[in-house]
Order: C-alpha cells, then sequence, then structure tokens
C-alpha cells in the first residue's frame, strides 16, 4: 500500500490502492520512516490512490503536524478528481502543498 524512498534527500511516499479505516490502521505502521524523517520534504505520492476516508485524512494530517514541529514540509502529488473534492470539502486543500506533474 505505501512504498518509502529516500531520494534526493527527502522522502518520497507513494500510496496505493484505497485508505479507508481498515488500511489506515496499517498504514499508520508503515509510515514509521516518514515521521522519523519529519525534518525533510515528504512527497505523498497519490496517483495511485483510489479512495481516502477519514481515517486516511487523519494519517495525512498527523504526517503534517510532525513535519510541521520537526521543520519539515509535506507536499501532496497526482490526486485525482474525487480526492480532490474530499481535499476541498474538508478544507485540506488550505493545509497541503497541492502539485499534479
Amino acid at each position: 500500500m505505501i512504498d518509502i524512498k529516500e531520494i534526493n534527500g527527502g522522502m518520497v511516499a507513494t500510496i496505493e490502492g484505497r485508505l479507508d479505516t481498515p488500511s489506515a490502521i496499517k498504514a499508520q505502521q508503515e509510515i514509521g520512516p516518514l515521521l522519523e524523517n519529519a525534518d525533510k520534504v515528504i512527497t505523498l505520492d497519490c496517483k495511485n490512490l483510489e479512495y481516502i476516508s477519514s481515517s486516511g485524512l487523519r494519517l495525512f494530517l498527523s504526517l503534517r503536524k510532525e513535519a510541521s514541529a520537526k521543520g519539515g514540509k509535506v507536499i501532496i502529488e497526482n490526486i485525482n478528481d474525487e480526492i480532490k473534492k474530499v481535499f476541498m470539502m474538508t478544507g485540506f486543500l488550505n493545509l497541503f502543498e497541492i502539485r499534479n506533474s
């Protein structure tokens, strides 16, 4: 579900599938390396993310909070239109830098 790599001094996490409540619990365990490196730029590549629930949003928010505390930054890339709608409705578009490549 989450593949994490260190690239050019930052962390890139590729997220695939659905980020619903059961998968968000598993993902919380998988993001340990991101939390440990929250002082860097963390890029969440969501090109293969199909769905996000409130649990998934909380996961993104926890990463942002940790990065803010440690002087890092979270960038979200390649969200699809459905997820973008969720981000707009929840105000997440204002909390994150969103990029589409």
